[in-house]
């Protein structure tokens, strides 16, 4: 893969990763403030977790890198 998109692949997981943080850590302030369903803000945080984590997929599948051999 090119240096510069695997760069960039690399980039955008690591703000995957922290996005994913982030919406576990609404859950947990919404439980513990009794709440039973899942904040609004943590699933829009999610459906963007998602959307980075699918740009990662296609430009290491691009390249025929998957990541899937760590």
């Amino acid at each position: 893969m090119d240096a510069d998109l695997t760069n960039i692949a690399d980039r955008l997981e690591a703000i995957a990763e922290e996005l994913a943080d982030l919406a576990l850590e609404r859950l947990h302030e919404s439980v513990r403030g009794g709440a039973t369903e899942a904040p609004l803000d943590e699933k829009r945080v999610t459906q963007a977790r998602r959307a980075i984590d699918k740009a990662v997929h296609i430009l290491r599948t691009q390249a025929g890198v998957t990541g899937d051999d760590d």
